[in-house]
């Protein structure tokens, strides 16, 4: 590294590369590693839990009064109280490490009231390392990185993630796809978020969208795009995606265009939802610890999911998210009798022009204008009268 890291960062650095280090010696021999499960296709290794204990160890050595949010401990170490508080997922991909595929990485963020100002993505299958400083720009090893330049969505390769969790809902996804699929040049999947944030970052990918991901899967890669010229949000555009399992990201004009797609499909998490969404009574019996959940979004995130919905709450609210939002409809226009044109006059508008079936036509081999001329007075009803 050349350029001069802010010390955080660089302990950030040091955590990653330990971390990338016994993931590397276990790619080595797969077949001898113990594996549980946290879910349903949800699985966790001796790997995950060494690479996390390696990094929380690293990091509160040097700043022993910093918070910890990890994958696998969630709050148990480092300080409740602190204002710094380190973003970690010691293994983002443990499917595709566990089944030999190379892409997995090491993710780690420092946020500072909850704002992240340092990130580390480091990729040790390939010896990649990127990192990002609030204000400082993003990097892959010396390289600094800039959001691809396209402009239309049409010509624009699209990063995403697939559902796996019980009660995630398959109908809203393939909607999803389907709609961003008929609209861009590609869409892939490699199946690890913070390396598919780095690569929205590198101009690799021109967007990206996912739900159901966690702090720990976007707080690195958030910071990496904003450093590097690109947008980030929830479905809606909106800047509170961190803890709202749903993010889009990419260069201005495509993150612009994804948002369009995909904010009919938006279920972000207001206040007071997270025990019964779309209740006003629940807003109203919670409003002591909504204060508390805006002051601490990562504790009202924790909260959340240690309780989630049942699966018909869940499967309700994907299916209703799942239709867009349709328009209601105009209101029929009304003419009032004042504005209306007089009853004659429109009829005298709509009759085409003819002759008085009563006066005779043009005389054989004559004009038929009716130039013909008469002396004296014109009789009512005569072939030559007017309209």
């Amino acid at each position: 590294m050349t350029q001069s890291l802010h010390p955080m960062l660089n302990i950030a650095v040091k955590a990653a590369r330990a971390a990338g280090a016994i993931i590397n010696r276990a790619a080595l021999d797969l077949d001898v590693l113990k594996v549980g499960q946290k879910g349903p296709n949800d699985f966790v290794s001796e790997v995950d839990r060494a690479a996390e204990q390696v990094i929380i160890e690293t990091l509160l050595e040097a700043y022993p009064g910093h918070g910890i949010l990890a994958e696998e401990s969630g709050r148990e170490h480092g300080a409740r109280d602190s204002e710094y508080l380190w973003i970690i997922d010691p293994l983002d991909g443990t499917t595709n490490f566990l089944h030999g595929f190379p892409v997995y990485a090491v993710s780690i963020a420092l946020a500072h009231r909850g704002v992240v100002q340092q990130a580390v993505v480091y990729d040790p299958s390939r010896n990649d390392l990127f990192i990002a400083s609030k204000g400082r720009g993003a990097f892959l090893n010396d390289r600094r990185l800039r959001v691809s330049k396209r402009t239309r969505l049409s010509d624009s390769l699209i990063g995403t993630g697939f559902p796996f969790r019980k009660g995630d809902n398959f109908k809203r996804y393939v909607k999803m796809f389907e709609e961003v699929m008929s609209a861009c040049a590609g869409l892939r999947r490699p199946g690890a978020a913070a390396l598919d944030l780095c690569y929205v970052a590198a101009g690799w990918y021109d967007g990206f969208f996912e739900t159901g991901l966690n702090p720990w899967d976007v707080a690195a890669g958030s910071l990496m795009i904003t450093e590097a010229g690109g947008l980030i949000g929830n479905f809606t555009g909106e800047a509170d995606y961190l803890h709202q399992r749903e993010v889009v990201a990419g260069n201005p004009r495509v993150y612009g265009a994804l948002v369009q797609i995909l904010a009919p499909y938006s279920r972000v998490i207001k206040a007071g939802e997270a025990t019964a969404p779309g209740s006003a009574a629940a807003h109203a019996d919670t409003a002591g610890s909504d204060m508390a959940a805006a002051a601490d979004p990562t504790a009202a995130f924790l909260a959340a999911t240690a309780a989630p919905p049942g699966e018909n709450a869940v499967d309700s609210a994907d299916a209703a998210a799942a239709a867009p939002v349709s328009k209601p409809p105009r209101p029929p226009v009304r003419i009032k009798r004042a504005d209306a044109p007089p009853a004659d006059a429109a009829a005298a508008a709509q009759r085409p022009p003819t002759r008085d079936a009563r006066g005779p036509g043009p005389r054989a081999g004559g004009p038929a204008g009716g130039d013909r001329r008469r002396s004296g007075p014109r009789k009512p009803g005569g072939g030559d009268a007017p309209f």
